[in-house]
């Protein structure tokens, strides 16, 4: 029997960062790590648990970036930290994606002059 995987409905390309990531969620004030991060959205590493459609606000920079990025974000999906079949942990967090297509086109401008 095979598995299928679900088809990458991404409109941008994602990247690898480390960077701290404030952001507003269930009435209070966070900071924890994102480590994937596009134009449309990021990974949000979290403890926080969260259910889809959740709006979450973010405040972020780019490392290295000048521009502190403010935008409103809706959770697309949630998991808990488990140990996988392999003996490692999967990190808990939340896929979240940006909710103003205005404000993340100055995020997608950053973006390419980032990875260039």
């Amino acid at each position: 029997m095979s598995r299928r995987t679900p088809k990458n409905t991404r409109k941008h390309r994602r990247m690898t960062v480390r960077m701290l990531v404030d952001y507003q969620a269930q009435g209070g004030i966070r900071c924890d790590y994102a480590t994937t991060l596009g134009a449309g959205g990021m990974f949000l590493e979290t403890d926080l648990r969260m259910s889809r459609g959740d709006i979450v606000k973010v405040r972020f920079r780019i490392p290295g970036g000048a521009e502190l990025h403010e935008l409103e974000s809706r959770v697309t999906w949630y998991h808990a930290a488990r140990e996988e079949s392999d003996g490692s942990l999967r990190t808990p967090g939340v896929g979240l994606q940006f909710a103003d297509p205005t404000l993340t086109a100055s995020l997608a401008r950053e973006l390419e002059d980032y990875s260039a």
